[in-house]
């Protein structure tokens, strides 16, 4: 039996795949799987996966003819996968030796639906270690309690799938699978649902991924339309937390959240090519108009100054019909 399965995406990532295989080889088992997804590489990636089908035990290489982003990549992996347990790399980030081993003893010892973790975050050449922002650690608890406050950093605000491993109830459930054609913020309405649905999780204090920042192909250095599928993403959080038994509770942190996020774009709205600039202001100030308006004027409250009035000026612009829908 596989006791479990990796799921690494790779995209023109010819530069980078051969350290994440390397790391990927440092932690094989013989009951561990790695499902490496080509999302349609236009460089090197694919002769490179092709090796390492044959030099990597446990490995299965997966090709989609279109490019389908990482979501989706993510997807066409957990529907292959057969583990006991799953979890996430992407193909430009690495791992250190032996931490899926450590990583799956901590899950099986806790006994909980899934477990997150502490990473290192690489840019260039320096190196910090961010922690998930959950006080308490290898304590097992209901997720749905680590939601709030709504004016502090939580674990649901901690949206890296690769940082943590999760028991196949909960794919079998239908809360691992990613929205199909997110190609930013894809992590986000994941977060949040398995927060809100899954019945038990625990932090760990296990630093073991190393997450590279900065990669000129990443979307977060890319100023193009696809960077606005945050609002899909973030639409997606407040409709289905809208619907949620305790939305009066949860829909505060929802909101301000999507309101952080919008104003952290606005404030750096330089970086967009001119005409993705506007449409980010145009959908961001619908975004605004279809947020439940009560929820809004609390969260616009308890923001910082500079904050609340880029989105208070931005609330008043006018929405075209296209841009509401």
């Amino acid at each position: 039996m596989v006791k479990l399965s990796v799921i690494v995406p790779f995209y023109n990532v010819q530069q980078y795949a051969p350290d994440t295989l390397r790391s990927l080889r440092a932690n094989a088992r013989e009951d561990f799987e790695f499902i490496l997804v080509d999302d349609c590489s236009r460089d090197e990636t694919p002769d490179i996966l092709a090796r390492a089908e044959r030099e990597l035990p446990g490995a299965v290489v997966v090709r989609h003819e279109t490019n389908g982003g990482l979501a989706t990549a993510r997807n066409t992996g957990l529907d292959r996968a057969r583990g006991e347990y799953l979890t996430f790399l992407d193909g430009d980030d690495w791992l250190a030796p032996g931490h899926y081993a450590r990583l799956l003893s901590s899950i099986e010892e806790l006994g909980c639906d899934f477990v997150r973790t502490d990473h290192v975050q690489c840019t260039a050449r320096a190196r910090s270690v961010h922690r998930v922002p959950h006080g308490l650690r290898g304590v097992v608890m209901d997720p749905r309690e680590a939601i709030l406050p709504a004016d502090r950093s939580t674990s649901v605000d901690y949206a890296y799938a690769w940082a943590g491993m999760y028991h196949r109830r909960l794919a079998d459930q239908g809360l691992l699978h990613f929205t199909d054609g997110l190609r930013t913020a894809e992590d986000r309405p994941w977060i949040w649902r398995l927060h809100r649905e899954a019945k038990s999780f625990a932090a760990v204090g296990l630093l073991g991924v190393f997450y590279r920042r900065g990669v000129s192909s990443s979307l977060t250095q890319i100023g193009d339309v696809r960077q606005l599928d945050f609002i899909r993403a973030f639409d997606q959080v407040v409709r289905e937390t809208a619907g949620d038994r305790d939305a009066d509770r949860l829909l505060p942190k929802a909101v301000r959240t999507y309101c952080a996020i919008i104003s952290h774009h606005l404030g750096s709205v330089e970086r967009f090519e001119p005409p993705v600039a506007r449409k980010l202001k145009s959908l961001s100030a619908a975004a605004l108009k279809r947020m439940p308006q009560a929820v809004l004027d609390d969260a616009l409250d308890s923001m910082d100054v500079q904050r609340a009035t880029r989105l208070r000026r931005l609330r008043r612009r006018p929405v075209s019909a296209e841009a509401a829908a």
